[in-house]
């Protein structure tokens, strides 16, 4: 059993930090490259580019709760909700495709 996840490409967990700008400010963001894959995955899915749909979440995180506490933890488990919604069920990504598409903000388009 363990073979399958033995022979993991290493570079889906090699970190990788890029440099974003949110909320006006420059940060960093350290994540494995599964992730980074996944993130570009969700955003093409909304016609976004990265960078746009990395802002567009961040600026809802305020809006819900006032503040990002975490936000790296925070896209790691968007992956993880994202996967768990669409890959077991081709339909069920377009579903899921097509209302993150008709929930984001006219301007984020």
């Amino acid at each position: 059993m363990c073979k399958l996840f033995a022979r993991t490409d290493p570079r889906s967990y090699a970190s990788e930090t890029r440099s974003v700008r949110l909320a006006g400010h420059v940060t960093s963001i350290r994540l494995e490259g599964a992730f980074w894959d996944v993130l570009a995955e969700i955003a093409a899915d909304q016609g976004i580019t990265l960078g746009r749909f990395l802002t567009v979440l961040h600026d809802e995180v305020l809006e819900e709760h006032g503040e990002v506490t975490n936000f790296t933890s925070l896209l790691r488990c968007a992956c993880l909700t994202y996967a768990g919604t669409i890959r077991p069920d081709p339909e069920a990504r377009r579903r899921f495709a097509a209302t993150a598409l008709d929930a984001l903000p006219q301007s984020a388009m």
